[in-house]
């Protein structure tokens, strides 16, 4: 696979359009993701009352979802920030089930947002769910089944102890001990092949630790017992908000993707009401304060697109 298109793997492979859902994000990704801490990344709670509802986009709304009170969405709870559940165990919160209930709320309605087996939903589009929320990165094998609106970008970010003191380069990590979660694609093909071009070039290899939950990487992070460690960004980027300072990013994030907020591809009359959707609240300053209270804001598109080009 490749990091550009692919962040974290979550394997979870099935038949048919299944197989195109396989995700931006890991089966590592998380036992509770990142190691959830239930809540800990949110600032203010984003408050779905904030959000005017719109007559002219709700008359737009095709009959298969015009009547309805509610919009159900699909979403795989084990991606902190983006989707996860606080402290109760029970409810979702972060920024995807945020935007589900401001897109909900712009259209006269509320969101339901259930918590699903990530290759589970875009197969039960339409039938089960009226959106997938849950970080899907927006693939050309993916876009063949669903419709995909374009609202997020993800890549890859290193971190380091703050001031860097041990003088990190990501271009030159050879004998250096790296931190990653398994299971990603930062572990493999990322650092395993910086490692192994270090080795070739016959110098020390990368001593990689790779750890089943982020928040053990973090932590092995602050106590300098790794050099560094990479990630996903908006893994990250919350690591950097919950440490207080003490670590700060290393160099800029690379191989960026697109993520979508996926819709049925019988239901093209939706997603276009969506795209409008996303881009009023990207226009009214409610998509940055939720990205903002997730401390995500890198993250931020500035125009949301319905079935954009796919890297792959």
């Amino acid at each position: 696979m490749q990091i550009s298109t692919k962040l974290t793997v979550r394997l979870a492979a099935v038949a048919a359009v299944a197989a195109m859902a396989l995700t931006g994000c890991t089966s590592a990704s998380q036992d509770n993701g990142t190691g959830s801490t239930g809540g800990a990344s949110q600032g203010t709670a984003f408050d779905p009352t904030s959000v005017a509802k719109d007559d002219a986009l709700i008359a737009l709304l095709p009959a298969s979802v015009k009547d309805k009170a509610t919009l159900t969405v699909g979403s795989d709870t084990s991606y902190e920030p983006a989707e996860f559940l606080a402290k109760d165990g029970q409810t979702p919160v972060g920024y995807d089930v945020d935007f589900a209930k401001a897109i909900a709320a712009t259209l006269g309605k509320k969101a339901q947002v259930q918590t699903a087996d990530f290759s589970s939903i875009l197969p039960k589009l339409g039938s089960v769910y009226d959106m997938g929320l849950s970080s899907f990165t927006i693939t050309q094998e993916r876009s063949k089944a669903v419709n995909f609106i374009s609202y997020f970008n993800a890549g890859v970010l290193w971190a380091v102890q703050k001031g860097n003191p041990k003088g990190i380069n990501v271009d030159n990590l050879c004998g250096k001990t790296v931190g990653v979660q398994t299971g990603t694609v930062e572990e493999d093909p990322d650092v395993s092949g910086r490692s192994a071009a270090c080795v070739a070039a016959g110098k020390p290899a990368i001593t990689i630790v790779s750890l089943k939950n982020q928040t053990d990487v973090t932590t092995r992070l602050v106590g300098g017992t790794i050099d560094a460690m990479s990630a996903d960004s908006p893994i990250t980027r919350n690591a950097l908000a919950k440490t207080n300072g003490q670590l700060e990013p290393l160099g800029a994030v690379y191989d960026s993707a697109e993520q979508g907020i996926a819709i049925a591809k019988g239901d093209l009359a939706f997603a276009q009401v969506v795209e409008k959707v996303m881009n009023k609240l990207i226009a009214d300053g409610s998509y940055m304060k939720i990205l903002d209270t997730w401390n995500n804001a890198e993250g931020a598109v500035t125009k949301a697109v319905l079935n954009p080009a796919a890297k792959n």
